[in-house]
C-alpha cells in the first residue's frame, strides 16, 4: 500500500486528523522557473519569526505553526497533471518536509504523482526528512535552506526546523544521490555579516554546485519580532561578499527571484 492509497481513504470519508479544505491542488505562480505550485499543507510548524507566507495565505499568525495536510490534494493533483506539464514548485509557501510529513507521507504521494506525469518537480525545503524520497527525486530538482551556520541563531529565527547541520547533511545526500541540488541562503539577514566565506565553504563541502541568494522580504507584521532577535537584512557589502566568495569556490551563485 502507497502514501497515496492512505490519502484516498481520506477521500472517501475514513480521515484520521483535521485537515485544511482544498478546491485545487496546482495555483499558477510567476517565481522564476515554475509553472504551477503546489503546497501539500496549510501552515507550518517550523514557526520561522521572518516568515511571510501567514499574510500572503491570509492565515493568521498563530494558527499558522498548525500544519494541516489539504484534503483529497492527491485526487486533486492526479487529475490536473492530466493536464499538466513544465515545473511543479513544492513548497512555495510552506515547507513540504515539516515534521507531519513523516506520518502522512503526502508530499511523498505528490511526487509519486509527478514522476508518473509530463511534468517534473523542484522541490524547497529547510528539513533533512526530503532525504527519504531521493528515489523520486533524481531527474527532480530540490533546494535546501540554509540560513546560518549558528545553532543559537537558529533556534531563535526557526524554532521548528532542523537545525544548519543537518541541513547540510541533506544537501550532501542529494547531491550523492544524483539529484539536482541546490543550497538557498534566504532570507540573508544581519547575521551572515564577517561569516560569508565560511557559509560557502560549508555548502561547497556538501558537494552542490549551485547557491540561490534571497534578500529579506519582511511584512509589516514580522518586523517587531525579528528586530527584537537584534537582525535585520543584510547589507548589500554583505550580499555581494556571498557572491563572492560563491564564485571563488566555484559555485555557480544566482539570485532566487
Amino acid at each position: 500500500m502507497t502514501s497515496s492509497d492512505l490519502h484516498r481513504f481520506g477521500d472517501i470519508g475514513v480521515a484520521r486528523r483535521r485537515e485544511a479544505p482544498c478546491s485545487r491542488a496546482l495555483s499558477p505562480t510567476r517565481l522564476p522557473g515554475l509553472d504551477h505550485a503546489l503546497n501539500p499543507y496549510r501552515g507550518c510548524a517550523h514557526a520561522c519569526v521572518y516568515c511571510y507566507a501567514p499574510s500572503l495565505t491570509h492565515v493568521p499568525w498563530d494558527e499558522w505553526p498548525e500544519a494541516l495536510p489539504k484534503r483529497g490534494l492527491l485526487r486533486l493533483l492526479e487529475r490536473e497533471l492530466r493536464h499538466a506539464a513544465g515545473t511543479i514548485g513544492v513548497g512555495t509557501v510552506t515547507d513540504p518536509y515539516q515534521p507531519l510529513e513523516a506520518e502522512t507521507g503526502l508530499t511523498r504521494g505528490c511526487l509519486e504523482l509527478i514522476s508518473r506525469s509530463n511534468a517534473r518537480a523542484c522541490v524547497h525545503t529547510k528539513s533533512d526528512l526530503v532525504l527519504r524520497d531521493a528515489d523520486l527525486l533524481r531527474g527532480m530538482e530540490a533546494g535546501v535552506t540554509v540560513t546560518t551556520l549558528d545553532d543559537a541563531v537558529s533556534r531563535k529565527l526557526e524554532p521548528g526546523a532542523p537545525l544548519p547541520g543537518r541541513r547540510l547533511k541533506a544537501l550532501q545526500g542529494l547531491a550523492a544521490a544524483g539529484v539536482d541540488a541546490f543550497a538557498m541562503v534566504g532570507p540573508a539577514l544581519s547575521c551572515l555579516a564577517g561569516g560569508e566565506r565560511e557559509l560557502m565553504e560549508a555548502i561547497a563541502a556538501a558537494g552542490v554546485r549551485t547557491v540561490m541568494v534571497d534578500p529579506l522580504n519582511l511584512r509589516p507584521d514580522r518586523r517587531a519580532e525579528l528586530e527584537a532577535s537584534g537582525l535585520g537584512p543584510a547589507s548589500a557589502a554583505s550580499l555581494d561578499r556571498l557572491r563572492r566568495e560563491a564564485s571563488s569556490l566555484g559555485l555557480i551563485c544566482r539570485d532566487a527571484f
